[in-house]
C-alpha cells in the first residue's frame, strides 16, 4: 500500500489525473536539484586532491531516496503545492 493515500494527498480537490502530473513535474524539480547539487561538488572535488566524497555534499534526502517518493513527501508536506493552470495558461499551451 502507498503512503500517503491518494485521497490524502489529492484532499478531494484534484483528481488522479492532476496528482500524477503534479507528483512528475515536482520529481523533475527535485532530480534538476539533484544534479545540480552534484555538479557543484563534482566541481569543488575536481580540484581538490583529498579524495573527499561527493555524496557527503550532496542533500541526503535526495540522494538516499528516489526522485517520485521525494515528490510524494513534499505534495504530502505542503513544501510543494498543486496549483490549477488557469484557462489563458491552458490556450496558450495547447497552441
Amino acid at each position: 500500500m502507498i503512503y500517503p493515500t491518494i485521497e490524502k494527498l489529492t484532499k478531494g480537490e484534484y483528481n488522479r489525473y492532476q496528482l500524477a502530473i503534479a507528483t512528475a513535474k515536482c520529481a523533475r524539480l527535485i532530480t534538476e536539484e539533484y544534479v545540480r547539487q552534484r555538479a557543484a561538488a563534482e566541481a569543488v572535488l575536481t580540484g581538490n586532491k583529498d579524495g573527499g566524497s561527493i555524496a557527503a555534499m550532496i542533500d541526503q534526502d535526495l540522494a538516499d531516496k528516489k526522485a517520485v517518493k521525494n515528490a510524494i513527501d513534499s505534495l504530502d508536506s505542503g513544501k510543494y503545492v498543486i496549483v490549477e493552470a488557469s484557462e489563458e495558461e491552458e490556450t496558450e499551451d495547447e497552441d
